[in-house]
C-alpha cells in the first residue's frame, strides 16, 4: 500500500486517482487544514491527521503494510511565506522531516517528494535544467530546497531511496471531472481565468506587459494535472525497480505560453473576451519559467498525453463550472 499525504488537495487527489486507476492501494493522510474531504477519491482509505505526527505515521505504516510514501502535504503561497516564514519552515521542513523520519523508521524504503521549480530562484534562462544549483529567493522556495537537501542526506545513508519532482505550472483538472482545483484565494492564472468565466470574478489582471518576451507578458510552462500525476507513477516505479537509485526531475512540457496566450485560449473556448486589466509586475517575477524535461523523458520514458493549452483550459473551466453548480 502507498501512503500519500495531502491527498485531499488539488495535486494529491489527482495522484491518488492515478494510483487507484491502475489498481494500487492508497492510504491518504490529510489534516484538512487546506484540503477538502470530498476530494479524496472513493477507493482510497482516509485518515484525518497531521503528517508531522510521528506516532500516527509509524502506526499507519505498521497497520497497513506501507511500502512507499508520497509527500504532497504543505503550504504553497509565496506571498504568505514572506509574511509568515516560520509557518512555512515548520510545515514544509519540520513536519516533512518528521514524516520522513517516522516513515523510514517504520520500514518505508521508497519516498517521493513534491517540490517546485521555484527552488531555482529568479533566473531568466530559456530553460531550467536539474543541473542548475538551487538558489531560492523566498521562504516557500527555501523550505522546499531545505527538504530536498534533507532527503538527499537521508538517501546517502541508504535508509531509503528518494524521487524529487520539481513542478512547473500545474493546471487543468481531471478530464472525467472527478477532481480539480479548489481554492479560497486562487493565485494561479488559469484557475483565476476560469473563475472569471463562471462569474466569480469580473476581470483578470495582467501583471506586467514589459517582459522580454514576444508579447511582453510572462511565459510559463503549464502542465496538465493528469500528466503531472502520471509522472509520479513512473517515478515511483523507478524507485521500486532500483532501490539503490535516487532521482530528481523537472515536470513540465519543455515549452511555455505567455499570459496573453493563455487568456486567448480561454476566449477561444468561451467564444467571448474576458475583461483584462493591466497591473504592475509582481515582485520577483521573471520573464520565462520553462522546464528542461529531457531527463525525465530519457530516464523514465515519461511522455505527456495532454500537452495542449486548449485542453488544459477546457478541463479547468469544466471543473470550475462544476464547482459553481455545487455551490
Amino acid at each position: 500500500m502507498i501512503l500519500l499525504t495531502g491527498g485531499a488537495g488539488y495535486i494529491g487527489s489527482h495522484i491518488t486517482l492515478a494510483l487507484l486507476d491502475r489498481g494500487d492501494d492508497v492510504l491518504v493522510l490529510d489534516n484538512l487544514s487546506t484540503g477538502n474531504r470530498w476530494l479524496v477519491p472513493e477507493g482510497a482509505k482516509f485518515v484525518e491527521g497531521d503528517c508531522g505526527d510521528t506516532a500516527l505515521v509509524e502506526a499507519l505504516v505498521a497497520e497497513h503494510g506501507i511500502t512507499a510514501a508520497i509527500h504532497c502535504a504543505g503550504v504553497i503561497s509565496v506571498p504568505e511565506s514572506v509574511e509568515k516564514p516560520l509557518l512555512y519552515y515548520d510545515i514544509n521542513v519540520g513536519r516533512a522531516v518528521r514524516f520522513f523520519a517516522a516513515a523510514t523508521a517504520a520500514g518505508v524504503r521508497h519516498l517521493l517528494f513534491s517540490s517546485t521549480a521555484t527552488v531555482y530562484g529568479a533566473l531568466d534562462l530559456d530553460m531550467l535544467s536539474e543541473s542548475l544549483p538551487m538558489a531560492p529567493v523566498n521562504p516557500y522556495a527555501a523550505s522546499k530546497a531545505m527538504t530536498e537537501r534533507a532527503l538527499a542526506d537521508l538517501a546517502a545513508t541508504g535508509a531509503a531511496n528518494v524521487a524529487v519532482l520539481r513542478y512547473f505550472n500545474v493546471a487543468g483538472a481531471d478530464p472525467a471531472g472527478r477532481s480539480g482545483q479548489v481554492s479560497k484565494q486562487a493565485t494561479h492564472l488559469i484557475k483565476i481565468a476560469a473563475e472569471v468565466v463562471t462569474g466569480k470574478r469580473d476581470h483578470i489582471s495582467v501583471t506586467g506587459n514589459d517582459f522580454a518576451t514576444p508579447d511582453g507578458t510572462g511565459v510559463r510552462d503549464y502542465i496538465h494535472i493528469t500528466d503531472l500525476a502520471a509522472a509520479h507513477l513512473v517515478a515511483l516505479d523507478a524507485l521500486v525497480a532500483d532501490p539503490a537509485e535516487s532521482l530528481t526531475f523537472n515536470v513540465g512540457y519543455g515549452h511555455g505560453a505567455s499570459v496573453l496566450e493563455v487568456l486567448d485560449a480561454v476566449d477561444r473556448f468561451t467564444n467571448s473576451r474576458m475583461r483584462r486589466v493591466p497591473a504592475p509586475r509582481r515582485p520577483g517575477d521573471v520573464a520565462r519559467l520553462v522546464a528542461d524535461t529531457s531527463a525525465i523523458r530519457a530516464r523514465l520514458g515519461w511522455e505527456p498525453k495532454l500537452d495542449d493549452l486548449d485542453r488544459i483550459v477546457a478541463d479547468a473551466i469544466a471543473w470550475e463550472r462544476k464547482l459553481a453548480a455545487r455551490a
